[in-house]
């Protein structure tokens, strides 16, 4: 992949089940640790449709009540696996599904409630907006 010559947009989603229960992905690109489904923002598209469309590449889940959280800046974190800037944009939102159909990006998954997923390995991003959700 190129240098960058821009930071990248990015969103998270922070999606819930109806236990209100947070999913949590198991991914190799931030090793040992949990983190959120999410991605890239493509050309012409929505922060929301970029979120809907991640999450259904990545879980298969379908998502609604959309509502923002927070942005993040994360510039060439060492956490990482390849050095980037991304602009993360982060997003709560709710499914009626339980088993996700996860793609090639993840190794493992688990519903948590989001007291108790702080209580887990979190990347630092993913730990930061559950504390602001909390609030």
């Amino acid at each position: 992949m190129p240098e960058q010559t821009f930071p990248e947009p990015t969103v998270g989603a922070f999606i819930f089940n109806s236990k209100g229960e947070l999913l949590l992905l198991q991914s190799h690109k931030f090793p040992g640790l949990y983190v959120v489904p999410g991605g890239h923002v493509e050309l012409g598209e929505r922060l929301e449709e970029a979120l809907v469309r991640e999450v259904k590449e990545e879980t298969g889940l379908d998502v609604y009540d959309i509502e923002f959280i927070m942005f993040q800046q994360f510039i060439y974190d060492p956490a990482f696996w390849k050095k980037r800037h991304f602009i993360f944009f982060d997003f709560a939102c709710k499914t009626d599904g339980s088993k996700p159909q996860l793609n090639d990006e993840a190794e493992g998954f688990i519903w948590a409630e989001p007291q108790k997923a702080l209580t887990l390995e979190l990347d630092a991003y993913t730990r930061r907006s559950i504390e602001k959700w909390l609030k």
